[in-house]
């Protein structure tokens, strides 16, 4: 069923090509209604006869003879998957085909920067969604700067064109229809964004991966919650298929945090520090997926290549387990460090060394990504600086190990 908007009206360029249908002649009411109503919005044909009466949009001007003759030359323009036209729906058309894109260019085995160039594309997506979100339902997004007499005008351009609100402002809208997980899976990418644009990165695809796919189940479910089911993108691709199975090695690769760069690492750790256990673990915000290789007995369940469990089943339950114990990030305190290194064969390794050491290299400083402060206002290390320390020790055996 089409989710019809609740503004079901002309816009103001389509009064003007009305009125240039009239001024030609040769058009009745129902005729000139015919170019104006599609699958996506239907249009009452009272709205011809008032334009015809000029009971209404009387400041808009006719259209130009060459600009009818460009509209009806190129009727209908209407997309044959969605009904959408291209037009008139143009903020939600772009908003699919960018997702679209988004989701090619990652699953693109010869990419490179698949996580990088999905987050900006993806980002574009959404502020087309929230964009033609915000237009159906009457919400001004435009920016407003004030004037020295007082009053506001529209912000624009250097070159007069309006500014629109981009993605962050429209997630601070009163009318923003959108969840707080997809939110706040927004937020996230955006800023990671923030950290990784002009920049070069290392490979990050596996550290993003379960908040690249709430992205894109999020963005199917608002797609079609808002606009109608008709419009959703699952059938448009499915997934990835590749050439190997997961061996023990390659898991430990996948699972691997370590190769994040330190500012995003910094990031990540800011924002997710900041979240409750259930809104870490909503679906919402990060989609994860465990696949557990699985022998069967009947020959149809051994052809699927996915199997969903049941969310509070036990096998869920003791699945979500083993999941958090394999990827919750390992914190170490400060003893833990120091009684690490000292049963690693490093017994002169001290409180005091350690210490030194961190304030030397300046450890504490977040955008280095060796550690974090917890909301329990304690710093506590990660897996990277204990490695970290190890290095130092072996450059300097013999002041730290056991005498000889």
């Amino acid at each position: 069923m089409v989710k019809r908007s609740r503004k079901n009206k002309l816009e103001t360029w389509e009064v003007a090509l009305v009125k240039a249908m009239l001024d030609k002649g040769g058009y009745n009411d129902q005729d000139i209604l015919a170019y104006f109503t599609r699958p996506s919005r239907s249009i009452n044909h009272a709205r011809i006869s008032e334009i015809r009466r000029e009971e209404k949009h009387k400041r808009i001007k006719p259209a130009s003879d060459e600009t009818l003759e460009e509209f009806l030359g190129n009727w209908p323009l209407i997309d044959s998957e969605t009904g959408l036209h291209l037009y008139g729906d143009e903020l939600l058309i772009k908003a699919r085909e960018a997702m679209l894109l988004a989701v090619q260019a990652y699953n693109n085995p010869k990419s490179y920067f698949r996580s990088e160039v999905f987050i900006v594309t993806a980002i574009i997506a959404w502020t087309y969604l929230m964009h033609a979100y915000y237009k159906s339902e009457g919400v001004d997004y435009r920016y407003y700067k004030n004037k020295a007499d007082g009053t506001r005008e529209v912000a624009k351009t250097k070159h007069g064109a309006e500014k629109y609100w981009e993605l962050g402002e429209c997630l601070k809208g009163a009318k923003c229809p959108l969840d707080e997980g997809t939110v706040r899976n927004l937020e996230f990418l955006i800023r990671i964004r923030h950290e990784i644009e002009h920049r070069m990165t290392k490979r990050i695809d596996c550290a993003l991966s379960a908040k690249l796919q709430a992205c894109c189940l999020n963005f199917n479910r608002c797609m079609k919650a808002l606009f109608g089911g008709e419009y959703g993108l699952e059938g448009e691709l499915t997934f990835a298929l590749q050439f190997t199975g997961i061996d023990t090695d390659q898991k430990k690769v996948l699972m691997g945090q370590d190769d994040l760069p330190a500012h995003v690492e910094a990031m990540r750790a800011s924002f997710e520090d900041a979240l409750t256990a259930d809104q870490y673990r909503d679906p919402s915000y990060a989609y994860r997926v465990l696949f557990v290789p699985k022998n069967v007995s009947k020959k149809a369940q051994a052809d699927q290549v996915i199997e969903f469990v049941k969310s509070g089943s036990e096998e869920a339950d003791e699945i979500n387990k083993v999941y958090l114990k394999e990827t919750e990030k390992t914190k170490y305190k400060p003893a833990m460090i120091v009684e690490k290194i000292r049963e690693e064969g490093y017994p002169n390794f001290s409180m005091h060394s350690h210490t030194t050491l961190w304030q030397q290299l300046d450890a504490k400083d977040p955008a280095k990504g060796y550690g974090v402060t917890m909301s329990d206002g304690q710093w506590y290390w990660y897996e990277r600086w204990l490695e970290r320390v190890r290095e130092h020790c072996q450059e300097n055996e013999q002041e730290y190990a056991a005498d000889a």
